[in-house]
Parts: structure tokens; sequence; C-alpha cells
């Protein structure tokens, strides 16, 4: 074990590892909002992220950052920002009307449900990994060629944003790092005090509680729903954006691990509970750091899923285990 180098950078290694784990957090919210109302885990919630994460590499290289700076740089940010979201939130919305909603309706036993969105991941996945071949058969391939070239392998906007680090008490810290950690725990913060606060956010927890009484007492259950998984998605669009902003690639396949490590976030901190995913996120985050800088970066996804089983055999319902439908007002 390395211990020198662990304790040497220890300050670097847990910041790094808290803008990682805000990322997990943030997507963490959309299996947290879904199961909450649903009771139903959305794996396909992964691929939303990803195609957040092509939104902003698309408008960052459609408006050219590259050769931007100062204020038309912080417009075309916020522009691929908006893009993400705006992506991520109309792909979650046609998961729930064509992979949930019927089902839903039909009363399906919730095992394929689980399939339907297994299912769904897939078929978002491989749609990405044939935009090449898509763009063929439309004739667009020539126009769109900067767009769709590559279509199976990364995808990088490096070098279009930099990336100062400054000093702070002898400690380097990323700018970048700082942005996604306060970037990130705001919107939870927001999202907390909107679900907790607002009379949506109190629909929601409504039908998370007790959706037949929820439904008596007024509250249309399929709005409801159709709210949680748009949530969700404006979440995993903001995630999108940040990852972008820290990693500046992605590809076809980048939501499959990122996916898995933010339903082990959430299992974490309390399936079904708002802060439990970022309190999950950020544990999980520090931990991967930390347990890679001691042991090896190949054992960095052991130690996630290591983590998950010690705790969960402590707390079976995770850290603060306190579902959706429980919130206080």
């Amino acid at each position: 074990m390395n211990f020198d180098f662990f304790f040497s950078n220890l300050p670097e290694l847990t910041i790094t590892g808290l803008a990682f784990g805000a990322i997990y957090a943030l997507i963490a919210l959309g299996y947290t909002m879904v199961y909450g109302v649903l009771q139903l885990i959305n794996f396909a919630h992964s691929e939303v992220f990803m195609y957040g994460t092509f939104a902003t590499l698309w408008v960052v290289m459609a408006l050219g950052a590259a050769d931007a700076d100062g204020v038309q740089l912080i417009a075309i940010l916020i522009a691929a920002l908006l893009a993400a979201m705006a992506l991520s939130a109309l792909i979650a919305l046609a998961l729930e009307r064509v992979a949930y909603r019927p089902l839903i309706k039909r009363d399906a036993p919730r095992l394929i449900a689980l399939i339907s969105a297994i299912g769904a991941s897939f078929v978002l996945a491989e749609l990405m990994g044939l935009r090449d071949r898509i763009a063929g058969w439309l004739h667009l391939d020539d126009n769109l060629s900067e767009y769709v070239r590559k279509a199976k392998i990364n995808n990088s906007m490096a070098g279009a944003i930099e990336k100062p680090r400054f000093e702070v008490a002898g400690v380097s810290i990323s700018s970048i790092d700082v942005i996604v950690i306060v970037a990130a725990i705001g919107m939870m913060i927001l999202l907390d005090q909107f679900v907790r606060r607002s009379r949506l956010g109190k629909g929601i927890r409504a039908t998370a509680q007790d959706p037949e009484t929820a439904a008596l007492m007024g509250v249309n259950p399929t709005r409801t729903i159709q709210y949680t998984f748009l949530i969700g998605g404006l979440m995993a669009g903001v995630a999108a954006f940040l990852y972008m902003l820290k990693l500046d690639a992605t590809n076809y396949q980048v939501g499959f691990l990122l996916g898995v490590k933010a339903f082990t976030a959430a299992v974490l901190g309390g399936i079904g509970n708002l802060r439990g995913a970022l309190l999950g996120g950020l544990v999980l985050g520090v931990a991967e750091n930390w347990g890679q800088a001691l042991i090896g970066s190949q054992w960095r996804d052991v130690i996630a899923f290591v983590l998950l089983v010690l705790i969960l055999l402590v707390r079976p319902t995770g850290l603060l285990g306190e579902s959706l439908g429980k919130a206080r007002a």
C-alpha cells in the first residue's frame, strides 16, 4: 500500500473524490425519485445521463468553445448546460411514456417493468452507437459528419475549456472540481427544498407514500410520475454537463458504469432518499479515490462495491434509510 503518496496528497484526493461523488449523487437522484414513487429501478436512467453528455459535447463543438473566451465562453457553457438538461429530460419523458406507462396502466408485475427498463437502456445506447448509420440512411452524413463519425469510440472536447488550478494553504485545487462540487450540492439543496415545500413536491411525496389516497385527494398520478421522470432527467443533464467539464470525453457506453455506481450511491445513502443520494454519492466518490491511491487504480470499481456490501451489512436500509414518501415537510 502506498501510504506515503496517500497522506502527502490527501487533500487533493479528497477534493477530487468529492467531485466524482457529486456527479454520482446527481445521477442517483433519477433512481431515487423513480423508486420513491413507483418502487421500480429505472435502469435506463444511465442512458438519460449519456445523452446529456453528447448534448454538451455537440453544443461546445457547434458554438466553437475552443476559440471563445470571457463572456462568450460563459454563454456557450450555459447553452451546453441547458441543452444537456433539455435532451436528458426529453429522453426521460420518452422512457416514461414508452417503457413504463403502458405497463403501469396494465398493472404489470415489477419484474416486467425492470426488463422493459433494461431493454430500453440497450436500445438507447445502441441508437447513439449507430448514429453514423442513421445519419447515412437519412442522407445527412455529410452535413453531420463532425457529430456522427467515430460513433463507437470516445468523442472528446479536450482543450475546448481551460482548467486552471489555484492553491489554498499549499494545496493545489482544480477550479473545475470546485465548480462541480458547489454546483451539485446547490442543485441538491434546491431539489430537496422543492420536493419538501412546493405543491408539486408534496404531490410527489404523497404519491410515493400512498398513491391511492393521493389520487383521492386530487393528485393526478400519471402527471406526478411524468414530473418525477422529468426532474430526474434534468438532474441527469446537470450531471452530464459537469461530467464533461471534468473528464472532457464521452461515448455511447459511458452511462453503464456511471449508472451502476450512481445506483450504488443511491442504495448506499438509502434508496428513495434525496439527501441519502447526496451522502451516498459523496461517500462513494471519496472512498474510491482514497482506495485507488492506496492500492492502485485497477481496484477503483472493486472498492465501490465492497463498500456498498459492508455498509449494507450494518445498515440494510442505507446510511439514512428514510424513503421519499416519509420525508418530513
